[in-house]
């Protein structure tokens, strides 16, 4: 056996000294095993806790009805008494006015009924069916003309008793 040379210890010491990292060392490696342990986290619950997916049930569109007594009711009408439209000119309106909502300055929507359809709200400057605009609002009144400019319609509710 060939015996192996002995070093002195001078030789066996680093070049360099051994010296502790300094604090914004220590912040940076913390920050980045964070970052780490966090991306490690996100993945593996996002590969286990994956939930299966869930179907939403589809809304079926159904028209709501509209109860005509029910709307003069909430818009001020006695309970009982008749809803009708006054007759414009002699001859009977096929529309009858249900409810008017307005502000002071006159703007706002009646709920007028056209021939026995359910009513609808029409603010002003809209047209009917039968090619009447709404002209304007009054507290208890609308006023319908014709687009052609010749025949205005006068529609109210009934007087409160």
């Amino acid at each position: 056996m060939i015996p192996l040379p002995v070093l002195p210890m001078s030789t066996l010491r680093p070049s360099l000294p051994l010296t502790r990292p300094s604090t914004a060392a220590r912040w940076l490696a913390a920050a980045l095993w964070l970052l780490a342990g966090l991306s490690a986290s996100y993945w593996g619950l996002r590969w286990w806790g994956s939930p299966a997916p869930v179907s939403v049930p589809q809304l079926l569109s159904e028209r709501a009805r509209v109860e005509p007594e029910s709307v003069a009711r909430a818009l001020g009408e006695p309970s009982g008494a008749p809803v009708a439209a006054t007759e414009a000119e002699g001859v009977a309106s096929r529309h009858q006015l249900l409810g008017v909502v307005r502000d002071a300055q006159g703007h706002g929507a009646a709920l007028i009924a056209s021939d026995g359809q359910p009513a609808k709200p029409y603010r002003i400057g809209v047209a009917l069916p039968d090619g009447l605009v709404l002209r304007e609002l009054g507290a208890r009144e609308a006023v319908l003309a014709s687009t052609a400019g010749g025949s205005i319609q006068r529609l109210s509710l009934p007087a409160k008793p």
